[in-house]
């Protein structure tokens, strides 16, 4: 993915004089790689810098973030800014983890980046968020010696609000482009798929075999055919090892499922708040009435 050079006013739309306000986590979190620096002065630079348009494009190209950022001299500076890529390998464990959690992939498909998306790099031994300032490696052809200089740091802030429009864009760094990896889940998806199916067809081909060698044949349960058996169980309980209690904190499964990628509607944009919140009363309520109907079920 390549994006045009920007002019001044394009790149510094997002940005105002109180900072980039109230941004998804995942941006947050790319903040504070920069706002541990510890020379905080050139950081008030850099944010001059890119609030103030001195950075006059930015592109980012495969792998690497080239930039341009005018600073005292006449000619503009040249930045490169990239990250250490997973190899092929690597990537394989990520995928086949996406692959296994439904919701991740719908999350990236809303983009919206999950909140315990590390879990699914952890299969690898590597991170898709670098770590320290020190991962993300950066080049300047200004004199200043620091690294980061106050032209990079400037970028850095510019690839926050990158990030906030499109979270594929740390996956890019890392190596794979939006199209590529939603190309690679959806293969992966459709060799589990496959492999199910004829996990299901084999099963089903010994079935067949054991009841023509016995020609006995074999009755299906009978949740089978009355779905609504599946949540009755008739049997007798031993009170002593029976112990119901409400979920912990109060959760309940809207918890469980984190986030939904709600489509937004610019009209009404509370709605989606709204609908979640109604979700979250609703299951507090039939919770409690669960609770109440399983303490009473035996007097």
């Amino acid at each position: 993915m390549t994006s045009p050079s920007n002019n001044n006013s394009d790149i510094t739309t997002a940005l105002s004089d109180k900072g980039l306000g109230e941004q998804p986590w995942w941006v947050e979190q790319w903040m504070e790689l920069i706002n541990s620096y510890r020379f905080k002065k050139r950081l008030e630079r850099a944010w001059a810098y890119a609030r103030e348009g001195n950075v006059t494009s930015i592109r980012f190209e495969g792998r690497r973030v080239h930039a341009r950022v005018q600073g005292t001299g006449e000619d503009p500076y040249k930045v490169k800014l990239w990250l250490d890529v997973l190899n092929d390998e690597d990537w394989g464990y990520v995928l086949e983890a996406l692959t296994q959690k439904a919701r991740w992939s719908a999350q990236l498909l809303a983009g919206i980046m999950p909140a315990d998306i590390e879990r699914a790099f952890a299969a690898s031994g590597r991170r898709l968020f670098p770590f320290k300032l020190q991962e993300v490696r950066s080049e300047c052809n200004c004199p200043d010696k620091a690294n980061p200089c106050k032209h990079i740091s400037a970028i850095y802030f510019l690839m926050g609000d990158r990030f906030r429009e499109d979270p594929f864009v740390l996956f890019q760094l890392r190596g794979r482009t939006r199209s590529k990896l939603l190309e690679d889940l959806a293969e992966q998806r459709r060799e589990i798929l496959a492999n199910i199916a004829k996990a299901t067809e084999n099963t089903t081909s010994l079935v067949d075999q054991k009841i023509h060698k016995n020609h006995v044949p074999i009755s299906a349960h009978p949740a089978i055919i009355e779905p609504t058996l599946w949540w009755k169980y008739e049997g007798n309980l031993n009170a002593d090892l029976v112990v119901i209690t409400p979920a912990l904190g109060g959760d309940t499964g809207l918890h469980s499922a984190g986030d939904l990628p709600l489509a937004e509607d610019p009209q009404f944009p509370e709605a989606g708040q709204k609908f979640l919140a109604h979700l979250h009363e609703q299951g507090q309520v039939l919770a409690q009435q669960a609770m109440l109907q399983a303490m009473t079920a035996g007097e």
